[in-house]
C-alpha cells in the first residue's frame, strides 16, 4: 500500500518537471506579483515573435557559407498584417515566385527543403540552419536521398510547400517553419513532410515533427527524426497518418526505392 502524499506535494513537484503554468499559487482572488510578471512576460515574447520581421537575405548567406544554395520567394500576403488576417494568402505563391521557381526547376531531386517564417520568425532564425545543417549529415548516410533544391519564402504557411514542390518536381518537401508562439516557447520550429506534394494536400497527408526549442528537441533529434521519415517516407511512397513516427527504433526499413 502506498504511503500517503502531503497536501500539494505532487503538484509542487510538477513545477520541476515542467514549464507549464501549475501551482502558481493566489494572493487574494488574484495571481501573485511574481507569476503575473511572468505571465506579462512570456506574453509579450510570445506577441514579439510572431510580429518579428524575417530576414531571409540573413538566412540565404548563412546557408551560403555552409555551401548550400537557396533561392528567396513569397507569399500572395503583402504584408504581416494580411499574413495574420488571411492565412489563404500565405498558402500560395505571389506570381513573380512562380516564375522564378520555374527557371530553377531544371533538375528535379527527390526531396526540396523550404524554410517559412511561419508564426514565428524568431524560431527560423534561431534553429533553422542548425537543424538543416544536422538533416544533411543524416541524410548523408543514404545516398539515395538528395536535396535538389532549398528555398526560404516570406510570409509563408504550410501549405505553401506544397505549391513549391509541386513547381520544382520533388517527390517529397520538407517546410522548416515557426510555429505559434506559446507562453512557454516563443520560439518553437516545425518541421512538416509531404510526399508527392501539390496544392489541396491535406494535413492529414503529412507528417510533423514539432517543438524543436531550448526546452523541447534538441536539433540532432529533430534532425534525426526527419531524416528518417523522408527515408521511410519515399521507400514506401506515402506520408501523413499512414506513417507513424517509429524512428525511436533507429533502424529504418527499406521498403523499396522509388
Amino acid at each position: 500500500m502506498s504511503s500517503p502524499v502531503a497536501p500539494g506535494r505532487s503538484t509542487l513537484d510538477l513545477r520541476t518537471l515542467t514549464p507549464a503554468r501549475v501551482a502558481l499559487g493566489r494572493s487574494g482572488a488574484s495571481l501573485p506579483t511574481r507569476p503575473l510578471l511572468d505571465f506579462t512576460l512570456a506574453h509579450a515574447r510570445a506577441r514579439d515573435a510572431v510580429h518579428a520581421a524575417f530576414d531571409a537575405e540573413m538566412l540565404i548567406a548563412a546557408l551560403g557559407a555552409l555551401g548550400l544554395a537557396a533561392v528567396s520567394v513569397r507569399s500572395r500576403a503583402p504584408n504581416r498584417k494580411d499574413y495574420l488576417r488571411r492565412p489563404d494568402l500565405g498558402r500560395q505563391l505571389d506570381d513573380a515566385s512562380v516564375e522564378h521557381l520555374a527557371t530553377v526547376a531544371t533538375t528535379p531531386g527527390r526531396l526540396a527543403v523550404v524554410i517559412g517564417d511561419g508564426l514565428s520568425p524568431t524560431a527560423v532564425h534561431a534553429h533553422a540552419v542548425a537543424v538543416l545543417t544536422s538533416l544533411l549529415a543524416h541524410l548523408a548516410e543514404d545516398d539515395a536521398v538528395a536535396i535538389g533544391q532549398i528555398v526560404v519564402a516570406s510570409s509563408a504557411r504550410v501549405a505553401l510547400g506544397d505549391e513549391i514542390g509541386a513547381i520544382l518536381g520533388a517527390e517529397m518537401v520538407v517546410m522548416l517553419i515557426g510555429e505559434r508562439p506559446g507562453l512557454s516557447a516563443p520560439d518553437s520550429l516545425g518541421a512538416y513532410l509531404t510526399f508527392a506534394p501539390k496544392p489541396g494536400r491535406t494535413d492529414a497527408e503529412r507528417n510533423c515533427v514539432s517543438n524543436v526549442h531550448q526546452a523541447g528537441l534538441s536539433h540532432d533529434e529533430a534532425a534525426f527524426k526527419i531524416a528518417w521519415l523522408v527515408r521511410e517516407g519515399l521507400a514506401r511512397q506515402v506520408t501523413g497518418v499512414a506513417l507513424k513516427d517509429e524512428s525511436a527504433d533507429r533502424s529504418p526499413r527499406r521498403i523499396g526505392a522509388v
